[in-house]
């Protein structure tokens, strides 16, 4: 192998192992902007501060905790935000949440979810 091909084929080797894995990086919005978006968020990791304002823990080996931010509109529902975590937080508490946006979840037994933030992690607002 030439000189060059094999300092080629280095540099590219310390390329790419420098570079991180891909990780997805979410997308820091509104209650609000999740409803208004929400085709396009379907899937998508997002990330969201607001204030606990409902909890309902051990459900379905989940937890549901509802957020608010200020956003959105409460007469048609577009002014909180369900999620479900194996972690929890107190109603009142400020906090902020990462989780993958999901469109339709029915769960069975009436848990209908238009719109909801799944498996998400929960880490104390700034």
């Amino acid at each position: 192998m030439s000189r060059f091909a094999l300092l080629g084929a280095a540099s590219l080797l310390a390329l790419f192992t420098a570079l991180p894995l891909y990780a997805e990086e979410a997308m820091h919005l509104s209650v609000a902007d999740l409803y208004k978006d929400k085709a396009a968020l379907n899937g998508k990791l997002v990330q969201l501060q607001g204030k606990v304002v409902k909890v309902n823990n051990e459900v379905m080996k989940r937890n549901f905790i509802h957020i608010q931010d200020g956003s959105g509109n409460q007469e048609q529902g577009t002014n909180d935000i369900t999620i479900t975590s194996q972690e929890t937080a107190n109603k009142g508490d400020q906090v902020v949440i990462e989780g993958k946006l999901v469109l339709d979840t029915d769960f069975g037994y009436g848990y209908v979810y238009p719109l909801l933030v799944e498996e998400a992690t929960i880490k104390p607002a700034p």
